[in-house]
């Protein structure tokens, strides 16, 4: 049985809990196909406040995060868990708003390469730039926007790798049919019960029976919803109307 852990080093561990204790998350801790562990940088520094912060060189507006407090629970992590994880099959990411966006591709690689996602979480105006040179494998972001921190990203990774685990899912054609599964291609529309609501009904195609035709429907919608997605802007952002 494939099996995961992530270890996940931030500012803010508590932030974590509500969603990592429900759901899929939650039953693939308990079942042990994945392992989460995160880890308080604060307990790697050696002041009595507790910095992990200070200003830029250069000047600038905001606080850096330095490298001291990601260095050494690095250090610490290899050093403990070297018996038990490979180099080779351990990764290490730093989420930051200048990283590679995060796909779908990603999720996958991740499952098929490696055991475990050393995934570092920045926060205040960004972390000292020989954490990115020098102690991770790769950089990331999960889209072209700031947020506060790298916790928010730091589930995300977790979560879309965790469900591609085998025996993760309840159904293992989800996670082979629903958006982005095939590169570039988004899902084709899903419905369920009542059959009409109000004047808006379920396209006669999905209760027609005949499943090849159900199929092609697929397929084109799915090619559809692909195209009207790369073209949407808040000026076209109204629903579709499929025809019955």
């Amino acid at each position: 049985m494939k099996r995961m852990r992530f270890d996940i080093l931030s500012l803010f561990p508590e932030s974590f809990h509500s969603y990592f204790d429900v759901s899929i998350l939650k039953r693939a801790r308990e079942t042990g196909r994945v392992e989460m562990i995160v880890h308080n940088l604060r307990d790697f520094t050696h002041d009595r406040h507790r910095t992990v912060d200070d200003t830029p060189y250069g000047g600038g507006a905001g606080m850096v995060m330095k490298i001291g407090p990601f260095a050494e629970c690095l250090s610490e992590l290899h050093r403990k868990e070297v018996d038990r994880y490979q180099a080779e099959r351990t990764r290490t990411i730093l989420f930051s708003a200048k990283g590679r966006r995060f796909t779908q591709a990603d999720a996958r690689r991740f499952v098929e390469r490696y055991d475990r996602l050393i995934l570092l979480c920045g926060r205040y105006e960004g972390v000292d730039e020989r954490v990115a040179e020098h102690l991770v494998d790769e950089e990331l972001s999960i889209g072209d926007f700031v947020l506060t921190g790298g916790e928010l990203p730091a589930m995300i990774v977790t979560d879309a790798v965790t469900r591609l685990l085998p025996g993760v899912l309840g159904n293992e054609e989800s996670a082979r049919t629903e958006s982005h599964s095939q590169a570039g291609l988004v899902e084709y529309p899903q419905y369920t019960k009542p059959e009409c609501f109000g004047d808006w009904c379920v396209p006669s195609v999905l209760l027609s029976g005949h499943h090849g035709a159900i199929e092609a429907w697929r397929s084109e919608q799915s090619l559809l919803m692909t195209r009207r997605r790369e073209k949407s802007t808040d000026s076209e952002a109204v629903p579709v109307a499929y025809e019955n």
